[in-house]
């Protein structure tokens, strides 16, 4: 695949810009959207194990959960398992809709990123679930199962779609790149890597660690190496690091090369892969919207029955 000599418009040469289109440093955030919901939810559950009494109420039979001194609260419609419902469900449809609104509204086109609107809502996604999963006090039985089950499917569904979504390079307002964009950030990209000489040894082993992990054209893809390929790299690339640290000894000239190696050949396998990265996500988005709508509207049921039966009024 022959690559662009041309640098993006608006660049400085010398300068590496990443695949979101935003500057590359040389640091990273520490915390990002998965860990930040993933922390959220493991802290509610923690409060409920371990500040509410969940821990013994949860490992208590069902059929003997009514006596626990926990139930009046803990139960799906106490105070506290009525609460983790609301606030889930609220989670879960607000971040969506709000996320939708802002890609379709006009007048929200200009507030915040798309990529920081998408953030928020996988966030919810996360959180939402989880405070839903403590709503059910784990109790799965008649249109609360078909409501639980496929707010899973959904979830699942949401992770493989934000997979394919952050392998299709964007800008970093969230703007998906041209491939010429694509093919000059991997221009500038390989003109630094040529400026900078190393030990023979070691770019023997960098030229034969990007010849495996490349793919040389789009006929060179498969399925299994979009949805795979990029996690085992990352393997490689650990092993290649304690390698030439081994046998150059300068660890930090081997951890800068390894850092633009990796944004290099990242960048190379998006390209190569864009297509079938694109196919795949047109089809992800064929089945997910639908499974969303039937999770809500299954939601709105549950509510309904809970409404009719008393189960959504305050206990006295």
């Amino acid at each position: 695949m022959e690559e662009s000599r041309a640098v993006p418009q608006g660049a400085q040469p010398g300068r590496v810009f990443d695949v979101d289109g935003s500057v590359r440093t040389r640091t990273r955030r520490p915390f990002g959207v998965l860990s930040l919901a993933g922390s959220a939810a493991i802290g509610a559950v923690l409060v409920v194990l371990f500040g509410l009494g969940g821990l013994s109420y949860y490992r208590t039979p069902l059929r003997t959960r009514a006596y626990e001194p926990e139930h009046r609260a803990l139960r799906p419609a106490g105070p506290v398992g009525r609460s983790f419902g609301i606030a889930g469900s609220v989670l879960m449809f607000g971040g969506t809709l709000a996320y939708v609104a802002r890609k379709r509204l006009r007048v929200l086109s200009n507030v915040g990123s798309t990529k920081a609107w998408l953030e928020a809502h996988i966030f919810c996604g996360i959180l939402g679930p989880a405070l839903v999963t403590l709503h059910t006090s784990f109790r799965f039985n008649g249109i609360v199962s078909v409501a639980y089950w496929s707010m899973v499917i959904v979830v699942a569904s949401g992770f493989v779609g934000r997979y394919l979504y952050v392998r299709i390079p964007r800008s970093i307002r969230g703007h998906e790149l041209s491939r010429a964009e694509l093919e000059a950030k991997a221009a500038e990209l390989r003109q630094r890597f040529a400026a900078i000489e190393l030990p023979q040894q070691m770019a023997e082993r960098i030229a034969a660690f990007e010849a495996a992990s490349v793919p040389a054209s789009e006929d060179d893809t498969s399925w299994l190496g979009l949805l795979f390929g990029e996690p085992r790299i990352r393997l490689r690339l650990i092993a290649l690091s304690r390698e030439l640290r081994q046998v150059v000894g300068d660890r930090r000239l081997v951890s800068d090369q390894l850092t633009l190696l990796a944004e290099r050949d990242f960048l190379l396998r998006r390209i190569a892969y864009l297509k079938k990265t694109k196919r795949l996500f047109d089809l992800w988005r064929v089945y997910h919207k639908p499974l969303a709508v039937l999770m809500g509207l299954i939601v709105v049921v549950h509510v309904g029955i809970a409404w009719y039966f008393g189960y959504a009024y305050p206990m006295r």
